[in-house]
């Protein structure tokens, strides 16, 4: 009897043992799973999209702060049941699974969200869920999308009239005065697709991924000299007098000069282009504190109210009939948007129906090493 019971003491004491280390090893496993936790939610926060800790009951164990926000967690759990579902084929097939879905966001004003939604195991409990916000991916795809069809349609228009033009001088072989008149008219559409090229050329440029990459002090006073003899035989031909006022040497900008010198030109030629013939076209420059502005006006009929906050715009034109007669392509003011955009400036615009436009470009002035574009700095 006494044998009995020291060997239930025994045993007593062993259960009791066994039990405090199995609970010392679930404690041990808890808080290895905490520390992972609380180590991956420290990453959560730098990861340029949406993401969180989820378990397998869909449980939000960590998130980074915008995921509230865009509508992924609510209440410490996935809101989305969609996103709920592709969680339950993770847990079942054990590997990465990914899919696009709209997220109502929260909050009844800030509307829906296109998302993509990957969720990757970490072990057997845990995932990892990244949402990738594809509003802005598919913004450009519609930009390139629109943009493609506007060459398209610009390039068809030149495109054209040389082959009808092509065929009316093979048709008028015999007649010299016409087959002049055709040639003529060919040259006209020709330097219309140089134009157009070339303008297309130069936007892929300013907007490419290192779009100042030849950059140097340019010399204010400098450009605008080369900007107006750029300009000087057009200028000529309308018998429009391009006036420089008195003190242009306002400092000097860094940045790419090529792009810099572009940018003025498309104003001037401009100016020039929708200008009374015998009038005045004037460019101006004055500094600002750490601001350099450089203006051209002009005596042309002014912009539209309602086309001024789409000038800007490529292939917008205020008169598309206009433009063509002009040899317009629609893009030079997109490049100059770009061009002032590279260099941490802007361009501004101010104009009245029937008085002329005043156009502005605004850059950081150089200052010993300040007034330089955040492009160059990164470079």
């Amino acid at each position: 009897m006494i044998l009995n019971d020291a060997q239930n003491r025994e045993k007593s004491v062993l259960t009791r043992r066994s039990l405090g280390r199995v609970k010392n090893e679930h404690l041990e496993v808890a808080n290895n799973q905490q520390n992972r936790i609380l180590a991956l939610s420290q990453i959560l926060d730098v990861l340029p999209d949406a993401a969180a800790i989820i378990d397998n009951s869909d449980n939000v164990l960590a998130a980074s702060d915008n995921c509230v926000a865009m509508g992924i967690v609510s209440a410490d759990r996935i809101a989305p049941v969609e996103v709920r579902a592709l969680n339950r084929e993770v847990k079942r097939l054990s590997k990465t699974q990914s899919r696009d879905v709209v997220v109502k966001r929260n909050g009844s004003r800030l509307g829906e969200w296109e998302a993509r939604i990957q969720i990757s195991p970490i072990d057997e409990d845990l995932c990892l869920l990244i949402a990738q916000d594809l509003s802005e991916e598919r913004r450009l795809n519609d930009v390139r999308r629109d943009f493609v069809a506007n060459v398209s349609h610009e390039l068809k228009t030149p495109v054209g009239a040389l082959s009808l033009l092509t065929e009316a001088v093979q048709a008028a072989d015999t007649d010299i005065e016409q087959v002049r008149h055709f040639t003529s008219r060919m040259q006209i559409e020709v330097k219309r697709l140089t134009a157009m090229i070339s303008d297309l050329v130069a936007l892929s440029q300013v907007q490419g991924d290192m779009p100042l990459r030849n950059s140097m002090l340019v010399s204010v006073e400098d450009i605008i000299s080369e900007a107006v003899d750029a300009t000087k035989i057009v200028a000529e031909q309308k018998g429009i007098e391009v006036a420089i006022s008195q003190n242009t040497d306002v400092g000097s900008v860094f940045g790419d000069e090529e792009q810099l010198h572009i940018a003025l030109s498309n104003l001037i030629t401009n100016a020039i282009k929708y200008s009374p013939n015998n009038t005045k076209v004037g460019i101006g420059a004055h500094r600002k504190n750490d601001l350099i502005e450089i203006s051209v006006t002009d005596q042309g009929p002014g912009i539209p109210e309602e086309s001024l906050s789409r000038i800007f715009e490529r292939f917008y034109r205020v008169d598309p009939a206009r433009s063509r007669d002009t040899g317009g392509t629609g893009l030079g003011l997109a490049i100059v948007k770009h061009v002032c955009a590279n260099h941490g400036g802007d361009c501004l615009v101010w104009s009245q129906e029937g008085q002329g436009s005043t156009f502005t470009l605004r850059f950081p002035a150089y200052q010993n090493g300040g007034g330089i574009p955040t492009e160059v700095v990164s470079k």
